[in-house]
């Protein structure tokens, strides 16, 4: 998924199932800052005090080989972040047929995907539970967008007779996915964004050699009734009161998923905001923005920091007010999350990655 998926659509959710506003903004906000978290190292401040923290995206621009032929960074990325081994649906102790690689391919729902909400839930009582949840849905929802790719490199994530029914794919696109195949094939990036696009219908004929027909609209669809029940227990164990099913949201959320068309997720996040800002929702009318990086940014809140990456030689004000910043919640969560998966859920899969 994109940012119209990880941000306002888990926002949407979130207020559907009966959170108010200011926790739905932080697990919303967390769910996208996961694509958006792209520096890592430690940060210096002005009295000695020091943070580390750890990145879950990369930076896209041109494909920097130093991140993207680097297999054990792509373990501690891709592999616990946005391609969540599925062990073909198959619970621990278990082997699907086919060698290791089967094991990480992503798979909507799996047992995986359940331990991995489980172990979210343990740090319920941790001032950054909430910043885990996001993290969490961000990752159970890419396990149904991005469910048949592997986040490593292998011929298995090949695309090849890419095809969109009702989208025009460019000659150029259809190169650069044809090149990305046979060059470099690491998760959907040879698929490019086919896989975020919800109101796309497409096909391709995967590394394995079978023809695969996808319905974004479907998939999205059952990830959201999927995302609403795990929301639904996160508030349940906080004490809360969950809200009925209110078929009339979700019907909105298809029409919004279906009729925001723009391949650009910058646009479709836009008419998301101004949904939400009408108050086509039952939980009625609301003002969003989601800011990444510099001013206002949950990042800029927590150090002054203005520029989108960081140099490393930087020395910043320290505050009290940084012990409990979102920005640091989000961290320790990201900290915490991958962790869990890559030391303690994967290994009684028979998955080591790191």
């Amino acid at each position: 998924m994109q940012i119209d998926g990880h941000f306002t659509l888990t926002y949407t959710l979130a207020r559907m199932v009966g959170f108010e506003h200011e926790r739905a903004q932080i697990i919303a906000y967390s769910a996208q800052y996961v694509d958006d978290a792209t520096n890592s190292g430690i940060a210096k401040f002005d009295n000695g005090a020091m943070f580390s923290r750890i990145s879950s995206a990369h930076t896209m621009t041109a494909y920097d080989i130093k991140y993207y032929t680097d297999a054990h960074e792509n373990h501690l990325v891709w592999v616990p972040f946005h391609f969540l081994p599925g062990n073909d649906g198959l619970s621990a102790g278990e082997n699907p047929k086919g060698g290791f690689i089967n094991k990480l391919v992503c798979k909507p729902y799996s047992q995986i995907a359940v331990d991995m909400l489980d172990a979210c839930l343990k740090d319920i009582d941790k001032p950054h539970f909430l910043q885990r949840v996001g993290i969490t849905m961000h990752v159970f929802a890419d396990t149904f967008a991005h469910q048949g790719f592997a986040g490593v490199v292998h011929d298995i994530n090949k695309v090849e007779n890419l095809e969109c029914s009702n989208y025009s794919m460019s000659f150029f696109n259809k190169t650069k996915a044809s090149a990305l195949s046979n060059a470099f094939p690491m998760g959907h990036g040879a698929a490019l964004t086919c896989p975020d696009m919800p109101f796309l219908k497409w096909s391709y004929t995967n590394g394995l050699g079978n023809k695969v027909e996808r319905d974004n609209l479907e998939i999205f669809m059952k990830a959201c009734y999927n995302l609403y029940g795990q929301l639904g227990l996160v508030l349940s164990e906080l004490g809360g009161t969950v809200n009925d099913e209110n078929e009339s949201d979700f019907e909105q959320i298809k029409n919004n998923l279906e009729n925001f068309k723009d391949d650009n997720e910058e646009v479709r996040l836009q008419n998301w905001i101004e949904s939400i800002d009408r108050g086509d929702f039952s939980f009625g009318s609301e003002k969003l923005e989601y800011i990444p990086k510099g001013i206002n940014s949950w990042k800029y809140q927590a150090i002054k920091q203005e520029l989108a990456e960081d140099t490393g030689r930087e020395l910043f004000t320290y505050t009290n007010d940084f012990i409990n910043s979102h920005w640091r919640n989000f961290h320790v969560a990201l900290k915490a999350h991958r962790f869990d998966i890559v030391n303690n859920i994967l290994p009684k899969y028979g998955i080591i990655v790191s």
